[in-house]
């Protein structure tokens, strides 16, 4: 019989607990949160290692890949489940959490993450040094904004980005105070809506060398930034064993109470990550309710999530796109022509 590994993981330490498969505690450990570190002090033990259990974090990646690398099973947890097991504990240590994960790998009550790929982390890096940069720019213009409203200046209320500088430099050259306290504002805001720009050149490019993400641009309302926000979140279709569970993943699907004679439906669950979630409900498409209707109607090629009164949102995408192609799972097609998560 083998040995259970238990992780608690900080940002610098790890609190490691090794325990017997009846539960009895063989080593615990405080290290640094380094791979090589914690391999060094599990091979030294006397017992083939059965699992390695550690939550979902910040360094899950990092210490699912060095470990899986060195040849052990490994298994990243939903940090809910967890918190739910190590809840009963009265007081909360790193060395007893790391006790409670060891427990709760050996007993196998946990649900394990599904650790992405390097590829989508570096499409998901893009996608948010591209956001960063536009609401600071977004941030530096409505400063400016603010401090010329004091006196008496109203820009106009629609001004596109590139837009913002030709339209303001010659407003303060006119008076130097206001030229003094802010040029070296609005020199910022330059500079960084340039870098704005070559970041959203360089997703335009990423995407238009991806042929899934080409596909689903071809949907009326999905552009380069939505596409890969979709196929960076889904990673892996064959994670999923039924294309209805891409709508719970992303949480759109109703929450649930049932005890006895009641059964209450509540809102959507929202348990999905909201940088994904955001790009992908209606009101993020381009189109007004109207050309919605009518594109489903046409059964157009349309990628969105449909919200009807009383009712969890639905998901529709075309039914000429493969599940190979779309990273979406297997699909069947309605009597529509269109699939209905």
């Amino acid at each position: 019989m083998g040995y259970y590994v238990g992780l608690d993981v900080a940002l610098r330490s790890v609190a490691l607990c090794v325990v017997t498969g009846d539960g009895e505690i063989v080593l615990e450990r405080a290290l640094a949160c380094e791979v090589g570190e914690i391999v060094e002090c599990l091979r030294g033990l006397d017992q083939s290692i059965e699992r390695v259990g550690f939550e979902a974090g910040t360094m899950s990646q990092t210490l699912f890949h060095g470990l899986h690398a060195a040849g052990y099973r490994v298994i990243c947890m939903e940090a809910r489940h967890v918190g739910a097991a190590l809840s009963a504990m009265r007081n909360k240590t790193d060395r007893n959490d790391a006790r409670g994960i060891a427990q709760v790998v050996r007993s196998g009550w946990y649900r394990p993450v599904h650790m992405k790929s390097q590829e989508s982390h570096y499409v998901r890096t893009l996608l948010t040094s591209r956001k960063a940069l536009l609401r600071r720019c977004i941030d530096l213009e409505n400063e400016i904004r603010g401090l010329l409203k004091v006196f008496g200046i109203r820009l106009p209320s629609s001004l596109a980005h590139h837009r913002f500088a030709q339209t303001v430099r010659p407003i303060i050259e006119a008076d130097e105070a206001l030229l003094y306290a802010l040029l070296p504002m609005l020199d910022a805001q330059q500079v960084l809506l340039a870098s704005y720009q070559e970041l959203d050149r360089r997703v335009k490019l990423v995407a238009g060398n991806d042929p899934v993400c080409m596909l689903l641009m071809t949907a009326p309302g999905v552009g380069a930034v939505t596409a890969l926000h979709f196929k960076a979140a889904i990673d892996d279709p064959a994670r999923f064993t039924s294309s209805r569970l891409v709508g719970a993943h992303f949480g759109l699907t109703p929450r649930r109470f049932q005890s006895g004679e009641s059964d209450n439906q509540g809102r959507i669950s929202k348990a999905g990550d909201p940088m994904y979630a955001q790009h992908f409900t209606l009101p993020q498409t381009r189109c007004s309710p109207e050309h919605a209707k009518c594109l489903r109607s046409k059964h157009g090629a349309c990628i969105w999530f449909e919200r009807r009164a009383g009712a969890a949102p639905l998901l529709l995408l075309p039914a000429n796109l493969p599940s190979s192609s779309t990273a979406c799972g297997s699909m069947a097609p309605s009597s529509n022509g269109m699939i209905r998560r």
